[in-house]
């Protein structure tokens, strides 16, 4: 910790446990839920005792469902979240072609542009929502620019109609990138309803989660049919091959475990998104911090419920003030660390041109956020906040 930052309290409630004080919760409360039910191990169980291993009737199941329930008319499981963005870049955008990126967003995003061939060019995001900014995205459509690949990050939906109609005015091809945002929906229908394909991640932290996986919607009977043959070496039959593909199935043990989940994604996501509101409500009352903001016309899903801090109303970093909360009994995540521009693997494009997100990466952390919260939970969450906002108050 930084001089500065330290702040003697005057007794031991007050003091901050990393300055020798009690801490709100000797036991840190969980950042996360990842435990399967009994429902979901029984599943799982069932496959292996059917010996049915490969991609089957579980992954069947599971695009189906998923698909009426995202209002998609295709679903197409496959191996992960990234080569979900794989199978539906591959068939949408050709090497050299300009894709309009987030440059906040997680790396699988725009590294699939890049392993795609294609060149990411970077869009800032809006400081409120954290989503990608379609006005700086309008600014920097150039005459090779081919495509929006737009990330519904946090679970928060993007403005879907900004990036539509931005799409339509150049007759760019969309993906949307929703591997946090299982359930969002945007002005009351599904995410899978809207632009060329949907991306999603079944990993084992994400809302609907099978440990790895993923899952590819489209509304278009050709590019389904297309995204298929990739998904598994384009044979139409056993040993007829009809274009080059790569082995991107799923496998009917994972597909059973979403199944199982799958039913009760709903209702906890209804859970989800009432956490969220008794955060808000938790930070609205504290100065310098600033609850995340959803789109106008969008319902967020909180994979994430991330938070803003003024770091210039506090006497320390947000580095710091997590490390504060951490001792107290309240883990804390920071999605991201850095802009994607300021990726190593990501410089060559590196347009140095998106102040909102180089201050996010200096601003936002994420509190646990889960189906599983209680009331004693977010007594902790509150009161630790409280604390720490007090001690480094400027």
């Amino acid at each position: 910790m930084s001089p500065s930052a330290t702040v003697i309290a005057p007794s031991a409630a007050s003091k901050l446990a990393l300055e020798g004080g009690t801490p709100i919760s000797p036991k840190p409360i969980p950042f996360m839920s990842t435990a399967l039910f009994p429902a979901d191990i029984d599943a799982a169980t069932a496959v292996l005792k059917s010996g049915m291993l490969r991609a089957a009737k579980k992954c069947e199941e599971l695009e189906q469902r998923f698909a009426k329930m995202t209002d998609a008319k295709h679903m197409m499981t496959c191996a992960n979240g990234t080569c979900a963005l794989q199978l539906a870049y591959e068939p949408l955008f050709n090497p050299g072609d300009e894709i309009l990126v987030p440059a906040w967003s997680y790396i699988a995003t725009v590294s699939m542009v890049v392993a795609r061939g294609c060149t990411p060019v970077f869009v800032d995001a809006i400081p409120e929502t954290y989503q990608i900014d379609m006005k700086d995205a309008a600014k920097k459509v150039t005459s090779k620019t081919r495509g929006i690949a737009a990330t519904h990050l946090y679970g928060c939906p993007v403005d879907i109609d900004a990036v539509q109609a931005l799409a339509a005015k150049h007759s760019l091809k969309v993906v949307y990138d929703a591997a946090q945002s299982h359930l969002a929906t945007w002005k009351g229908k599904g995410i899978g309803a809207f632009g060329d394909a949907v991306t999603y991640s079944f990993y084992a932290t994400k809302n609907l989660a099978t440990g790895e996986g993923g899952s590819i919607s489209c509304n278009d009977d050709a590019l389904a049919r297309k995204i298929k043959l990739l998904r598994s070496h384009g044979e139409t039959d056993k040993y007829l091959h009809e274009s080059v593909g790569y082995n991107y199935r799923m496998n009917d043990i994972t597909g059973a475990i979403g199944c199982s989940r799958l039913d009760r994604l709903d209702a906890q996501t209804r859970q989800r998104q009432a956490s969220a509101a008794r955060f808000d409500a938790i930070i609205a009352k504290i100065p310098g911090l600033t609850p995340p903001a959803t789109t106008p016309g969008g319902t967020a899903v909180f994979h994430l419920y991330v938070v803003k801090m003024d770091t210039t109303g506090f006497r320390c970093t947000r580095d710091e003030f997590c490390k504060a909360l951490a001792a107290e009994g309240v883990p804390t995540a920071i999605h991201y660390p850095r802009p994607l521009p300021k990726q190593p693997a990501l410089a060559k494009w590196d347009r140095k041109d998106c102040p909102v997100s180089d201050r996010l990466s200096t601003q936002v952390f994420a509190l646990p956020m889960h189906h599983d919260l209680t009331d004693d939970h977010f007594r902790i969450v509150g009161e630790a906040l409280n604390k720490v906002a007090a001690a480094y108050r400027a």
